[in-house]
């Protein structure tokens, strides 16, 4: 596992800190340890630098993935976040989404958020701004973009989306079909 270069420390450091803000440095100083990211073959790890240390006595060809993926990088050097990034992300959130019992099961279908299903949202939340999306018992289901501002939703239509779909813990299920 290799560390990030420099400009994709500062690609993945933006798309955190659309969700996170200035958090992201909670995420490497943390109480238990400092954490890290590494990369290996376009994929982004956020590891433990013990558990880091552990993994660099195996070889290169033998150590498939050390720590939680974070996501990827694409051929065109853009950041997809990825689920399984959900849990170390919400603690630090500073702009969430509560989703309505009945908007939930489409939410997790992959299906954007209608204002119809949004039972609250974060004060000052702006146009185009990464958020968790949670159910109303706070249990996160997935995390996306804000398609108006928290005070364009309380005028806007039933029908019309205020949240962007980006990934929902319900991708394990779809992806499941697809390796059978």
């Amino acid at each position: 596992m290799k560390r990030l270069s420099e400009e994709r420390t500062k690609i993945l450091f933006e798309k955190l800190s659309k969700y996170i803000g200035a958090n992201i440095r909670h995420l490497i100083d943390r109480p238990d340890g400092t954490y890290c990211f590494r990369e290996k073959k376009d994929r982004v790890y956020y590891v433990s630098e013990k558990l880091l240390g552990l993994a660099q006595t195996a070889g290169p060809g033998h150590l498939i993935s050390a720590g939680t993926c974070f996501g990827k990088f694409t051929k065109s050097n853009k950041f997809i976040l990825h689920i399984t990034a959900l849990n170390y992300i919400v603690p630090y959130s500073k702009h969430k989404i509560w989703l309505k019992s009945s908007a939930e099961q489409q939410f997790l279908y992959g299906h954007h958020v209608l204002k119809s299903g949004l039972g609250r949202i974060t004060e000052n939340t702006s146009k185009h701004q990464g958020v968790v999306v949670l159910s109303m018992s706070d249990l996160p289901l997935g995390f996306g973009t804000t398609a108006k501002s928290t005070a364009d939703c309380k005028h806007s239509d039933p029908l019309s989306t205020v949240c962007f779909h980006q990934a929902d813990v319900g991708e394990y299920i779809r992806a499941e079909e697809s390796l059978l």
